[in-house]
């Protein structure tokens, strides 16, 4: 049976957090192990310097922190090929062919990129590499036909214009060389992860992060500092669980759910203080993270080997993205001197 494609990745500009945790990597996981799949996971270092050009230490620096943090949490080299975007030639060459088949006007209208142009301040200096981050997206997908890419609900509108460059190619050259991929969602309520501080994002710059390569004081200080009711002063007030950060955590990470629903009405009720439930997440979180943290100590003994899986990796997508690089080229007529 032909196994499904499939391409994601992560950014090199920190280690990865739980929100990255829920919200993709242990989807990754989950669908490397069913063996359905054959999977593509990229550190994406190019598309990090479209907001980072001036500092590109940060992101040399996370490029083998971000490969620990994958390791870590059970994606398996053996099963899923982990390379290197930068490294793959192929790609910026498709990105300059699609680039001709997409307008400005349509790059500006991504919901994704104004939300994210907004978000850094860039105001009326956006590096063109940002506002053409959705076509270089569509040449990493393209390139290894992928037909599954897991990513937030957010991502969506990134699917749809590589979907949209699948197309307009596909019918300018009159052929079928690339595929239309489709979206793997995370499922409801795990989207999204709130920051420790309550803010709806949850990010380094922020410091509002548990990180998966924290310890387990570090964890306990940072659950104990959530942010739960603020009109929750004493413990027999009743208090609010919506909005309530500590519970949001335990709707994803507890799967004790008969539990997590008995706390939930004590705590409505009044009589259960915010100090009981904090440290009932942190034993929760402790749990998931042991291993992970464990696995990562692991590998951070032979960092040797880390990086020769990175060139394995990226040798291995190298050969599938030339291969697709050959075929665009050859619909498009660029070949000239193929059979000569």
């Amino acid at each position: 049976m032909t196994k499904e494609i499939l391409l994601t990745g992560d950014r090199p500009t920190g280690k990865l957090h739980v929100g990255h945790y829920i919200g993709s990597l242990r989807n990754r996981v989950k669908l490397q192990n069913s063996g359905d799949y054959d999977p593509y996971i990229m550190i994406a270092d190019t598309q990090a310097l479209t907001d980072n050009a001036r500092d590109p230490e940060k992101i040399r620096n996370s490029l083998i922190q971000v490969a620990l943090d994958y390791l870590s949490v059970g994606i398996d080299p053996t099963k899923s090929t982990i390379f290197v975007q930068s490294q793959i030639p192929a790609l910026f060459e498709l990105t300059a062919y699609y680039m001709d088949l997409v307008t400005v006007a349509r790059l500006e209208r991504n919901p994704t990129v104004k939300t994210e142009i907004k978000q850094k301040g860039f105001k009326d200096s956006i590096p063109v590499g940002f506002l053409n981050y959705p076509v270089s997206q569509a040449a990493d997908i393209t390139a290894f036909k992928a037909t599954v890419v897991p990513v937030g609900d957010d991502q969506e509108p990134m699917l749809e214009q590589t979907r949209e460059i699948v197309r307009t190619f596909n019918r300018v050259y009159d052929c079928d060389v690339l595929v239309e991929p489709k979206g793997y969602f995370p499922a409801k309520g795990e989207g999204r992860l709130p920051g420790l501080d309550g803010n709806a994002k949850m990010s380094k710059s922020l410091g509002n992060a548990i990180y998966l390569s924290d310890d387990e004081k570090t964890v306990q200080k940072k659950v104990m500092s959530m942010y739960t009711d603020p009109n929750h002063i004493h413990v027999e007030d009743p208090g609010q669980v919506e909005g309530n950060t500590v519970f949001t955590y335990l709707d994803v990470f507890d799967p004790d759910k008969d539990t997590v629903a008995q706390l939930k009405e004590d705590y409505q009720k009044g009589g259960l203080g915010d100090v009981k439930i904090k440290r009932y997440l942190n034993k929760v979180l402790e749990q998931e993270l042991s291993p992970i943290r464990e696995r990562r100590a692991k590998y951070e003994k032979d960092i040797d080997s880390v990086y020769q899986m990175l060139i394995d990796g990226s040798n291995k997508a190298n050969e599938v993205a030339n291969q697709t690089l050959e075929e665009v080229r050859d619909a498009i007529g660029l070949n000239y001197f193929k059979n000569r």
